[in-house]
C-alpha cells in the first residue's frame, strides 16, 4: 500500500531520470484534480511534458496533457518513463499547504524528483520559506486501453464555449442512465436528449450560434453514452473554457476541455467514452495527438 513519507536525504545525490519545477503547484493540482475519479493514475513522461491518464471498467478514460512549457524548468534523461500513482496521496500532497492559499499573490512552488524504475516520486513544495518533501510510492503501470480513436475516423466535431455545455449539463435530467448525443449537417445540427420516467429531455444548438467556434458534420449520427460513465468529466468542464466533441464512425466520444490556468497556460484534457451499443475491439488512442480544441 502506498503511504506518503518524508524525503529520503540519501537519494538527493543520486542522478533523476526526471526532475520539474513549477512555481504554482496550485495549476498541476487543479488539473489533476479534474481526474481524480479513481484511486490510481498512470504517468507517462517523455520529452515533451506529462501525460496523465485514469480509466474506469475499459469504457471510460481520461488524459490530462501537461506540456514542458507549462513548467519552469524540465529534465529528462531518458527516451519514455512509465508508472502508477496513489492520486488520493498525490492530491493529498500537492495540497498539503491547503486548496486556496490564505496570503493574496503568495503560491506554492513544486519540484519533482523521479530517479527512475522502481523509486518513489519525490515531490517538494516550498511556501513562505515553508518546506515540505513527500516521497510517493511508484507502482509498476499495467496496459491502458486504446480506443483507436484518429482523426481521419472523426464524422463529426463540434468545438464551443463551455458555457454551452455547463448550461446544458445543468438542465439534462440527473435520473437518466442514457445521454443521447445526436449530430447532423441539418437542422437540429446539435442535440442532446435524456429519457426517463419523467419524460424525456431534447436540448438543440444551432451550428451558426456565437457560442460556437467550430461545427464540422459529415454525416447525421446519434449515439448513446451512459451517463454514470460522463458523470467523472464534470470537474473538468466547469474549469474549461473551451469544449471539443468529437465521435468517429464507431460512436466513441472524445470530449476534449481546454482549461487555462492562474499563468495563463493551457492545458488540455481528453475523455474517451465508448457508446452504450457494444464496440468490437476497442482499444486505445495510439500515439499521442496534438489536441484541437485551441483556436487561438
Amino acid at each position: 500500500m502506498e503511504e506518503s513519507s518524508q524525503l529520503n536525504n540519501s537519494q538527493e545525490g543520486e542522478q533523476v531520470a526526471f526532475s520539474a519545477k513549477m512555481a504554482n503547484a496550485k495549476n498541476m493540482a487543479i488539473i489533476l484534480k479534474s481526474l481524480h475519479f479513481k484511486d490510481v493514475a498512470t504517468f507517462f513522461i517523455t520529452e515533451n511534458g506529462l501525460k496523465v491518464t485514469v480509466e474506469d471498467c475499459k469504457c471510460i478514460q481520461a488524459n490530462a496533457y501537461l506540456k514542458k512549457n507549462l513548467f519552469d524548468d524540465f529534465q529528462f534523461n531518458e527516451e519514455s518513463l512509465v508508472f502508477k500513482l496513489n492520486m488520493n496521496i498525490l492530491m493529498d500532497c500537492l495540497t498539503i499547504f491547503g486548496s486556496n492559499t490564505a496570503n493574496v499573490g503568495v503560491a506554492t512552488s513544486l519540484e519533482m524528483r523521479y530517479v527512475g524504475y522502481g523509486f518513489p516520486l519525490q515531490i517538494i513544495l516550498e511556501e513562505n520559506g515553508v518546506i515540505t518533501e513527500c516521497s510517493i510510492k511508484t507502482l509498476e503501470s499495467d496496459e491502458i486501453l486504446d480506443f483507436e480513436f484518429c482523426n481521419n475516423e472523426v464524422v463529426n466535431k463540434i468545438i464551443m464555449k463551455s458555457e454551452f455545455m455547463k448550461e446544458a449539463f445543468s438542465e439534462i435530467d440527473v435520473s437518466s442512465e442514457l445521454l443521447e448525443i445526436a449530430m447532423s449537417p441539418e437542422p437540429p445540427y446539435f442535440k442532446l436528449s435524456t429519457f426517463s420516467s419523467f419524460g424525456s429531455t431534447h436540448i438543440e444548438y444551432p451550428k451558426d450560434s456565437d457560442m460556437v467556434e467550430v461545427f464540422q458534420c459529415t454525416e447525421t449520427t446519434k449515439n448513446k453514452y451512459r451517463t454514470a460513465l460522463l458523470k467523472p468529466s464534470y470537474k473538468a468542464l466547469a474549469l474549461s473554457s473551451k469544449v471539443s466533441i468529437r465521435t468517429d464512425n464507431r460512436g466513441i466520444l472524445s470530449i476534449q476541455y481546454m482549461i487555462r490556468t492562474d499563468d495563463g497556460q493551457n492545458c488540455f484534457i481528453e475523455f474517451f467514452c465508448s457508446p452504450e451499443e457494444e464496440v468490437d475491439d476497442p482499444c486505445g488512442i495510439g500515439d499521442e495527438q496534438e489536441p484541437n480544441v485551441a483556436r487561438e
